[in-house]
């Protein structure tokens, strides 16, 4: 029986569901941040409560709904309607948001602004990690999945870029809520026309006499981490490095505006160059991870990422804050390409949609909740004091960075314990 090929129809709703829902995530994972930070508190621990809240949404969202999304046997199709009505309810959130800062009492309108947040990343993990990854792993032959492997990939790229190059001028000329308000309506637009377009390919029958919790709850046997123990190396090795990451990232933009001095325009002309310039060596990086030796790789950009870290955190002026930036995230992206892939090498082949649930815990929720925590306690204990908006609050230090590249480096520790060339669970 020959292979099904994906239809011009299903590239342009993959191409425009993907590019759509990474820009809602890159904006969600920066300028959210510092809209609290402007609009409601100087605060740095609604930031900390914001982020870990809605990691830990992310992540039961994509394990539950993943799982629901897999036994659906519905009439309008098995992903369509989670992404079509996900994609959609993840725009109104989206437009919602910002209207948190109408809320006069500062103590209230935290509370919100978590919830809010909560709320629009249901909405995005249901649309976008569940029900759309899968989708895209349904229609893809193995002749055809680099190729939607590539255009996934392509997606962050983009998004990243939008997120860091445009987002800033377009906050500095329009105000957030004009912008959250645009980013909605292009949300809901995409929805609309990308899920109105896709189409589910047929389901497998469910197993007999297995319930929905069961088979969730399969994925937390200690059984499992036996029989994978690399791959639960390696998932605690990207753990220890986001954890690192996420000190100082959820802060990042905040501690540039307030602590260098330059604006939210100017934090755009070096974003959008770094991430040009990270996209671009990712290229090799990625050619290089498939023919180097995975476990090395990764102990060298490693050392290499957390001196990045490091340098930047003492870098002054646009030209030493791109180049240090550039260091640190081009590398940590390397790390993290190599990792994944490495990763995917060990995936049991019956369970991998569910092993990518498990991976969510370890690359989104834990380091999600940690590391901006600690980031918050640090800023509180070595930050500037200040006011703004008659709240009281700090800004954010150096320290964070330092802090988070030697938390990084502890990702080194888990490499150790895996034997050099390892393939003994490997599935490829």
């Amino acid at each position: 029986m020959p292979e099904r090929k994906i239809s011009p129809r299903a590239w342009v709703a993959l191409v425009l569901l993907a590019v759509t829902g990474q820009i809602a995530w890159a904006v969600e994972n920066s300028w959210f941040n510092t809209f609290v930070y402007d609009q409601l508190t100087p605060d740095p621990r609604p930031v900390a409560w914001m982020v870990a809240a809605s990691a830990i949404t992310a992540t039961l969202t994509t394990l539950l709904m993943g799982t629901l999304s897999d036994r659906a046997r519905w009439r309008f199709g098995r992903r369509k309607p989670f992404i079509l009505i996900g994609y959609i309810l993840w725009g109104i959130s989206t437009i919602l948001f910002p209207t948190v800062a109408y809320i006069k009492t500062t103590s209230l309108a935290v509370i919100m602004v978590v919830i809010a947040d909560s709320i629009m990343t249901f909405f995005g993990s249901t649309a976008n990690d569940a029900a759309f990854n899968a989708w895209t792993t349904d229609i893809a032959s193995t002749r055809e999945r680099g190729r939607v492997e590539g255009v996934l990939n392509m997606a962050v790229f983009i998004a990243q870029i939008v997120a860091m190059a445009a987002a800033g001028v377009l906050i500095d000329q329009v105000g957030y809520f004009t912008f959250f308000y645009v980013l909605g309506a292009i949300v809901i637009f995409s929805g609309i026309v990308g899920g109105g377009l896709l189409q589910d390919v047929p389901a497998p029958a469910i197993p007999p006499g297995r319930s929905f919790w069961a088979e969730f709850a399969e994925l937390f046997q200690w059984k499992t981490v036996r029989e994978n123990t690399t791959l639960f190396l390696v998932l605690l090795n990207i753990m220890l490095a986001n954890i690192g990451y996420q000190v100082s990232m959820p802060y990042l933009i905040v501690y540039l505006n307030n602590y260098i001095g330059i604006s939210k325009t100017e934090f755009s002309i070096i974003g959008g160059a770094v991430m040009l310039g990270s996209a671009l060596l990712a290229v090799p990086f990625g050619l290089l991870a498939d023919r180097w030796e995975r476990r090395t790789m990764i102990l060298v950009c490693t050392v290499v990422g957390s001196l990045g870290g490091l340098i930047f955190s003492f870098a002054r002026g646009l030209v030493p804050l791109a180049l240090t930036a550039l260091l640190w995230q081009a590398v940590t992206m390397a790390a993290g390409v190599a990792a994944v892939a490495w990763l995917k090498d060990l995936l049991p082949e019956a369970n991998r949609g569910k092993f990518l649930g498990v991976r969510m815990i370890f690359w989104i929720a834990i380091p999600m909740v940690l590391g901006p925590a600690i980031g918050s306690r640090l800023i509180q204990a070595f930050g500037t004091p200040t006011v703004m908006n008659g709240e009281a609050g700090f800004i954010p230090p150096p320290l964070i960075f330092q802090v988070g590249a030697l938390i990084a480096i502890t990702a080194l520790v888990p490499l150790l314990f895996i034997r050099k060339n390892s393939t003994d669970e490997s599935r490829e």
